[in-house]
């Protein structure tokens, strides 16, 4: 890591902003500064335009996508190099508003039934029975599980905040089978080992492979199984 992206990595962490957060815009301040093959503090308004142009018609990302390249560029000139005035003449893209993925139950209980591995079923459900995110779920320890109060303790939730969400009797019968057969120690979804949390890209990945198996044609993540009542 070059001494500037680690002073913005600092800047970031100073700042409170999530690990995830702090993962994306370093990212994004790499690719930018790959593309013009340059370090950042030596380019200005015009190459940031180029970049984001480059985005938008070659690589044809996400409106969302962008919008974490532009805020990541933003935070590095505006409070890292301390250029507040750089890139006022960059637009902020305007928001499309598109209708969510939604599965019926029948659709559910097809993706269910495609999923052979009982560890993903059973983070799966965790989407689906306790309306957990994917970086929520991968954070899970055993004793963020509260049986006696039928409670699950999210903790560092979305904007930093720890949240309490019923445990659902079905959603505890799982989990009880699922402690009796893999015995986590620490983190109750663990990765290659049960010293690691397991990861949110291997959730995706899972979670993709299942829905290609199940047959379905809707593009099914991890947020849309938290949009269907269980």
């Amino acid at each position: 890591m070059t001494p500037l992206r680690q002073r913005m990595t600092d800047d970031l962490k100073l700042r409170n902003y999530s690990a995830n957060t702090v993962e994306s815009y370093v990212r994004a301040v790499r690719k930018f500064a790959e593309f013009h093959g340059r370090s950042p503090d030596e380019l200005g308004p015009e190459q940031v335009r180029q970049f984001l142009l480059y985005l938008v018609e070659e690589r044809r990302v996400a409106w969302g996508t962008y919008n974490v390249h532009l805020c990541a560029i933003r935070f590095l000139y505006n409070v890292t190099l301390e250029r507040d005035t750089l890139l006022k003449g960059i637009p902020c893209p305007k928001e499309q508003k598109r209708l969510p993925v939604v599965l019926t139950y029948e659709e559910v209980t097809q993706f269910f039934n495609a999923c052979r591995n009982f560890k993903h079923q059973t983070v799966f459900l965790c989407a689906y029975a306790g309306g957990l995110r994917i970086s929520e779920i991968a954070n899970l320890q055993i004793n963020d599980i509260d049986s006696g109060r039928d409670i699950i303790h999210v903790r560092q939730s979305k904007g930093e905040r720890d949240r309490l969400v019923p445990l659902s009797p079905r959603l505890l019968v799982v989990l009880r089978e699922y402690w009796k057969q893999y015995r986590p120690e620490a983190w109750l979804f663990f990765g290659d080992s049960k010293a690691r949390p397991i990861t949110t890209n291997c959730v995706s990945r899972a979670c993709s492979a299942v829905r290609e198996q199940a047959g379905l044609s809707k593009h099914v993540t991890m947020h849309t199984l938290r949009r269907v009542p269980a």
